[in-house]
Formats: C-alpha cells, sequence, structure tokens
C-alpha cells in the first residue's frame, strides 16, 4: 500500500464553491484535484493500492480531511471538475468521526496530527525534501506514506509535527516540482522496483 498525505494550506472548507472557477475560488484546492489524478490515474485503469489524504486547511471551517481509498473508491474520473464535485459533496457532509460520502470516499475534521498518528501505526513516514536521500538509493517497504506540501513548503510548525513520527527525508530531485508531479514521480519509483514496494 502507497499512501499519500498532501496539506492544501488555503484549501477551501466549504462547500460553497462553483466547479467553473476551481483555481480562483477554492484556495488552489486544483492542485489538489491535480494530486488525485497522479495517485490514481494510469492510462486504462485506477491504482487500487494507493490512498490519499487531503488536508483542506483553509476557510471558513479547517481542518477537514478527504481521504480517497483506491481499493473503494468509484465514479472517479481524470477530470479535475468531476473530481471537485466529489469533495464538494464530501464537505457537504455533516456528523463526527470519519463519514463516508461515496464509495472510498471519507471525509472528517481531523487535523494533522491526528492523520498522521492513524497512518503511522501501519506505514512508514516518508518526507518530500529537496535536501534528502536521493528516493533511487533509499529503501522502501510494503507499506509507505509520503507527506508533501501543495504550492507552498510545511510550515516550521508542520514540519515540527512531522518530526514527532520519525520521518525519513526523501528527494526526488535538486529542484522543486508540482505536487502533482512529486506524486507521479513517486509513483513511477515505486512501480519500477515492482510488487512489494510501497
Amino acid at each position: 500500500m502507497r499512501k499519500f498525505v498532501v496539506l492544501g494550506h488555503r484549501a477551501i472548507t466549504s462547500a460553497d464553491f462553483k466547479l467553473d472557477d476551481l483555481c480562483g475560488s477554492t484556495g488552489r484546492l486544483d492542485i489538489l484535484l491535480r494530486c488525485v489524478n497522479s495517485a490514481f490515474f494510469l492510462s486504462h485503469a485506477i491504482r487500487k493500492d494507493v490512498e490519499i489524504a487531503l488536508m483542506l486547511l483553509g476557510e471558513p471551517n479547517p481542518p477537514k480531511t478527504v481521504r480517497i481509498d483506491g481499493s473503494e473508491v468509484k465514479y472517479l474520473n481524470p477530470d479535475e471538475r468531476s473530481t471537485a464535485a466529489l469533495i464538494r459533496n464530501a464537505l457537504l457532509q455533516k456528523g463526527e468521526g470519519e463519514r463516508k460520502c461515496s464509495p472510498g470516499i471519507y471525509v472528517s475534521e481531523r487535523n494533522y496530527r491526528e492523520v498522521l498518528s492513524n497512518i503511522s501505526k501501519e506505514s512508514k513516514i516518508y518526507y518530500l525534501k529537496e535536501d534528502g536521500e536521493d528516493i533511487r538509493d533509499a529503501e522502501f517497504g510494503p507499506d509507505c506514506t509520503f507527506v508533501l506540501g501543495d504550492d507552498q513548503d510545511l510550515t516550521p510548525e508542520e514540519e515540527e509535527i512531522l518530526m514527532d513520527y520519525e520521518p525519513k527525508k526523501v528527494s526526488l530531485g535538486p529542484i522543486s516540482y508540482h505536487a502533482d508531479h512529486c506524486i507521479t514521480l513517486v509513483n513511477n519509483e515505486l512501480d519500477r522496483r515492482g510488487p512489494g514496494s510501497g
């Protein structure tokens, strides 16, 4: 299993947004939508061994965590608009704890520490950072979680929380890439290693 945790520092936490203006009205939720595409979509299939947690940290009611499980998900299409509609539907759900919104899509008010605590029980955590060990030299077990920011780096406070979970820093190269491209590169590296890697 491979997992991704993406922090959307300004991503809207209300369902009050227009699908025709995802860049302008959603606090850059569009970046997280592209991360979903990179995490799951193959040429003619969806990855079943992937899970992504989108941390929506923008106004008006942060935090909201939308978790998508590839082994269960249905109705996921490669266009950002339809994925945004699924997330908007998730944000409409009321209740406590993690709620199932549609097959494979869950929403909760879990904060960053709670998300990491839940994952770290079963998975080794990796922090994608330019000054980490080259991903081509790093070792990965069968269950890996990769943490990254959107178009902003993790804040010092977010890094400090992450360090409590003893992550391994891994670099995709000497320059910064878009978040969705980082996920594509991670998937490619683990795919090349074959079964048993993430």
